[in-house]
């Protein structure tokens, strides 16, 4: 009886935490910066946990009832959580007051659960032995959840599935707690009758999970979805109509297939035509191949060293034929070395040198990415540019995010670099900018490789040139103790949708 009764409350705490991970980590999916959705959801979690806890006070008998019918609400409204939300992100304009609602519920349900168990339970141990328990128990479970949650959970089952899964154990613990504390129970037949009916309906949710997804992505994305995937680090999102291919990333654009050219072009060859005699390439970010792609189109370049976070996008474009072809199978080259690491700390440890790096990430819309575009980690790139080596950074559009742009310039230039901006139209993003940074000189490129669709010799000094509406603004740079960027870039954008 013992070891059962702290099994449950090891499960419970699991279960609760794993909700409040699953709101989070959707609302950074979907609403961007990772470090306000992180922070005011587990505040507003714990903090309704304190309400649940104080009304627990109010409940005077039939405790076992209660507690058996708090794990029924949880495992329903806990388990469908992520389900409701994605269908509330596709179908209305509620999704933040509905995540909130959501949270605050299952915070209350939660905060309710452990002090009417301990009341439940205190008749057979002491009181000292109870705290002490429960608290074990409850601590471990939630370490449990919280090594499950990214390396097995989201990988293997995606947020939705997630969530089910764990409102079927919360209902499970219900079923259980019905033969627990059966002494103490009344009705215990019906509690067992709407334990198995919600059973069979979150088992059901689970066998349809992908079509529930599948509804909810089919109206957030215009086009159809070929592959959908959570990641430990992202939301991969490939859609295709006719012969344009899409890739997002958390609901963010990376790539349209009718004009990546374009942007990939414009992002490797102006820096490394300049470049005389280049042999060793880096690339950070840039899973899906394409920047590699158009590396190697210089035949002495001798290795290609791609340093991504995520091994689900390069395993992605390595393996799916419809991706090596637009990548021409540029990750299989023998030439290109694949490490899947984080590349700040991987650019702070590595020695090595290198002719041309290629700065490639997603735009900074949280802190996790933010921090690619501060002079720590630019200083830390630099010092692995050769005597001739330059770098190019993607760096936002100048047009619609200025203020970003030119504070990622400035940040260059803090970091000790040289800057060179320069922008290009990309139709699927409109203009984009991108800036070539070194401790040398930059020159304009007499000479490009063979069979360009988009940058040529005579055109290269025409996209350093701004336009009154895009031209430089005085910016500060933007630091590791003080993203500002993420900031910046934020405002940019929702100044534009408005």
């Amino acid at each position: 009886m013992g070891i059962l009764l702290f099994i449950t409350v090891l499960l419970i705490a699991a279960c609760g935490l794993i909700y409040e991970l699953v709101a989070a980590t959707l609302a950074s999916y979907l609403l961007g910066d990772s470090v306000l959705q992180f922070s005011t959801i587990i505040g507003c979690y714990l903090f309704a946990m304190g309400i649940g806890s104080a009304l627990s006070r109010y409940i005077h008998r039939g405790l076992a009832y209660r507690f058996v019918w708090t794990e029924l609400m949880l495992g329903l409204i806990g388990g469908f959580s992520s389900a409701l939300l994605f269908l509330a992100f596709a179908y209305t304009q509620g999704f933040a007051l509905l995540m909130y609602a959501l949270v605050i519920v299952i915070g209350v349900l939660v905060g309710l659960e452990i002090p009417l168990l301990m009341r439940i339970i205190r008749a057979r141990y002491l009181f000292r032995d109870v705290v002490a328990h429960v608290l074990t128990f409850d601590y471990l479970g939630a370490l449990g959840a919280s090594l499950l949650f990214p390396i097995l959970l989201v990988p293997r089952l995606g947020l939705v599935r997630s969530a089910i899964f764990f409102g079927i154990v919360n209902v499970a613990v219900a079923l259980w707690s019905t033969f627990l504390f059966s002494s103490q129970l009344q009705r215990t037949r019906a509690l067992r009758i709407v334990s198995c009916v919600l059973l069979c309906g979150l088992a059901a949710g689970l066998a349809q999970a992908r079509r529930i997804t599948a509804a909810a992505e089919d109206n957030i994305y215009a086009d159809e979805i070929i592959f959908a995937r959570d990641t430990r680090y992202q939301h991969i999102v490939l859609t295709r109509f006719k012969d344009d291919l899409r890739l997002f990333l958390n609901s963010h654009l990376q790539f349209s297939s009718r004009d990546e050219y374009r942007y990939h072009e414009a992002l490797v060859h102006p820096a490394l035509a300049a470049i005389p005699a280049p042999r060793r390439v880096l690339v950070l970010g840039g899973g899906d191949g394409l920047a590699v792609r158009e590396i190697l189109k210089y035949p002495q370049i001798e290795s290609i060293t791609l340093v991504d976070l995520d091994p689900e996008m390069t395993r992605l474009f390595s393996r799916y034929p419809m991706l090596t072809a637009l990548n021409q199978k540029s990750l299989s080259s023998p030439k290109v070395h694949i490490i899947n690491e984080d590349a700040f700390p991987w650019v702070d440890a590595t020695s090595d040198s290198f002719d041309f790096i290629a700065v490639d990430f997603p735009d900074p819309t949280n802190y996790s990415l933010g921090k690619l575009y501060t002079t720590a980690f630019y200083k830390a790139a630099g010092r692995h540019l050769s005597a001739q080596g330059l770098m190019v950074v993607q760096s936002t559009s100048p047009m619609f995010a200025r203020d970003s742009f030119w504070c990622i310039a400035e940040t260059l230039k803090q970091a000790g670099l040289r800057t060179y901006p320069y922008h290009v139209y990309v139709p699927s993003f409109g203009e984009w900018g991108f800036i070539i940074a070194g401790l040398r000189e930059y020159q304009l490129p007499t000479s490009l490789p063979a069979g360009l669709r988009f940058v040529d010799t005579g055109g290269l000094a025409g996209l350093f040139e701004f336009p009154p509406d895009m031209s430089p603004l005085a910016m500060p740079a933007n630091r590791l103790n003080d993203q500002i960027l993420v900031r910046a870039y934020e405002q940019d954008w929702k100044d534009i949708s408005h």
